[in-house]
């Protein structure tokens, strides 16, 4: 990177899907990921640093965790930092330094972070910005999509509506959260109380606005299954949006530690566990990808 964009000396390290620290580049809003799901190198825009969400999902990584929303966003700042990323990442030599070789490749831009990216008052000028710097550096839709990660919470407001569209329109996707299917899982799970049918609402919404995949994060709590009652209580919410109008499911196990205090009730599921999960999903007429 040029020196208004050098990273802290010890601050950078090769990058692992088991360590996603919004802090490895050094910088305010831009974090690159090794992202498992992506396949290869996810440079992250993070419109929450100030570690705010107006969720509190028990699996989250996120330390400090506090509810809220995203902060004043400095919008220049954040176009200098993605700008002066990119041009290390295509034309320098960050890739070699930092990346293992065989996952070289810049998969996406998310917007996904510390919080609800979407809860930031200017996320549609956030979207236009990075949607304009991506197609300058050349990059295109179809081999670095923006995606939106969101718990889609926000969908009825006009604004995120507007960011969305315009994701849509410039060949991105939104993977959109949906771990539960009862009023008593989502509020466990998700540390809200919302009704199924509210989810399926601002999930349909998102897929007539842009691609839309769901992603669903299952594991053991107090070293308990998803019942059967829970699985079909989810695929309900899915049926109820519309399994048509939906890209697929993104289903994927807890692969990091919680730095929530529900950390010591979550444990990982099996993979033949996950399938059998996704096995139900596909009967649906849904595609199911994995990630354990």
């Amino acid at each position: 990177m040029n020196s208004s964009h050098e990273m802290p000396p010890g601050t950078v390290a090769t990058l692992k899907v088991s360590n996603h620290d919004r802090d490895l580049a050094g910088l305010t809003y831009v974090y690159p990921v090794l992202s498992r799901r992506a396949g290869g190198v996810s440079i992250g825009i993070n419109l929450n640093p100030n570690n705010a969400c107006n969720w509190h999902c028990a699996y989250c990584q996120v330390p400090g965790l506090v509810r809220g929303k995203a902060p004043a966003i400095d919008l220049a700042r954040l176009e200098a930092e993605l700008r002066g990323f990119l041009a290390d990442l295509i034309h320098g030599d960050w890739m070699t330094r930092h990346v293992p070789e065989g996952a070289r490749v810049i998969r996406d831009i998310a917007f996904s972070g510390n919080g609800e990216a979407t809860s930031a008052e200017v996320f549609p000028e956030a979207v236009a910005l990075v949607l304009r710097l991506r197609d300058e550096f050349g990059l295109s839709s179809q081999a670095v999509p923006v995606r939106l990660i969101t718990n889609g919470s926000l969908l009825a407001q006009g604004h995120v509506q507007e960011g969305v569209r315009r994701l849509g329109e410039a060949g991105g996707e939104v993977w959109f959260k949906v771990d539960g299917g009862s009023v008593e899982a989502i509020e466990r799970i998700n540390g809200v109380r919302l009704e199924p049918a509210a989810v399926a609402r601002n999930l349909a919404r998102c897929a007539e606005l842009c691609p839309t995949w769901v992603q669903t994060c299952m594991f053991r709590w107090d070293g308990a299954l998803p019942t059967d009652t829970d699985i079909d209580a989810w695929l309900a919410v899915l049926e109820a949006a519309g399994t048509e109008r939906l890209r697929g499911v993104l289903l994927y196990g807890v692969a990091r530690p919680s730095m929530q205090a529900e950390a010591p009730r979550i444990s990982t599921l099996t993979v033949d566990e996950l399938e059998a999960i996704a096995e139900r999903a596909r009967k649906k007429g849904l595609t199911v990808r994995v990630s354990p």
